[in-house]
């Protein structure tokens, strides 16, 4: 495997972006994410070009400007502390981040075809689910998901795993289209919470050896602002260390004209989900609602 997966903070910007993940530099043909940071009343103003865009704050609040069309977002204090508003920009567009008091500002986007009106997507209509049970236990943020918000191939949510929990588990896959699966590009973008700044946690991806290819046989310990990438194979688990609550940004787009997040598990840990039945969720979630410090 020559392709790098995992891409530690710092490690893949460009163009003033402190992570700029291209399809080109994935080596496939949809997905992409790039990472602003601004400084107190610094703006930014990009094209979206051949792919459809989210300006999703990370941190701070921003105004959008959008093909002449303006949006506030409200935003957070940080990814752990309130479910965020965000601001969707289509293709063949160009988009003005300004923030007055200074963030960080998530651009996951997808090429695609067909060209929607922008839109501003409220916190309140974020739909928030709880999914697994036990230390299995995670918060997902719906932000983007098919049924959601409207895009046109874009798919992107969040996952907050409370200290010491797995999430993206059991461990599955989406590179076959099949019945129940799809073939999707997916990016893992990772900040990390609890006391000081060697907060830590780890992310796997694999291949079983049957499945042949040039082999993806990753474990990375993972750290504020990585990234991993999935080409294809099993993903997870997602292990946030004791103390140390993980939240990761998931960015996918395939060739399915239809929206899907559809996945299959690996064979040989199905059964956890089983074991999930009549198992209380874990009381530390969720982790954040629409209502917490902007």
């Amino acid at each position: 495997m020559t392709r790098r997966l995992h891409l530690p903070d710092g490690t893949a910007g460009a163009d003033g972006f402190r992570l700029a993940v291209t399809p080109q530099d994935a080596g496939w043909t949809y997905s992409s994410l790039r990472v602003l940071d601004l400084a107190p009343g610094a703006s930014r103003t990009l094209d979206t070009g051949a792919s459809e865009l989210i300006v999703l704050p990370l941190s701070g609040s921003c105004r959008v400007e959008i093909d002449g069309t303006s949006f506030g977002l409200d935003g957070r204090a940080d990814v752990f502390s309130r479910v965020t508003d965000f601001a969707y920009a289509p293709r063949d567009a160009r988009v003005t981040v300004h923030s007055t008091d200074g963030g960080r500002f998530a651009l996951p986007a997808a090429r695609c075809e067909r060209r929607l009106a922008p839109a501003y997507g409220p916190a309140e209509a974020v739909p928030v689910e709880i999914r697994g049970a036990g230390p299995a236990t995670r918060q997902v943020n719906n932000f983007a998901s098919p049924e959601g918000f409207p895009c046109d191939r874009l798919v992107a949510v969040e996952v907050l795993t409370p200290g010491g929990n797995w999430s993206s588990y059991p461990p599955h896959k989406h590179d076959e289209r099949r019945p129940g699966e799809a073939v999707l590009e997916e990016i893992y973008y990772f900040e990390i919470g609890g006391p000081g700044p060697h907060g830590l946690g780890y992310q796997r991806v694999y291949e079983p050896a049957a499945a042949g290819g040039d082999g993806v046989d990753v474990l990375a310990e993972v750290r504020q602002g990585d990234v991993v990438l999935v080409p294809r194979g099993y993903h997870g688990p997602s292990m946030a260390a004791p103390g140390h609550p993980l939240y990761y940004l998931n960015v996918l787009a395939g060739p399915d004209p239809q929206r899907t997040m559809a996945c299959c598990d690996d064979p040989a840990h199905h059964w956890v989900r089983a074991s999930w039945d009549g198992r209380a969720a874990d009381p530390r979630v969720p982790i954040c609602d629409a209502g917490g410090p902007r």
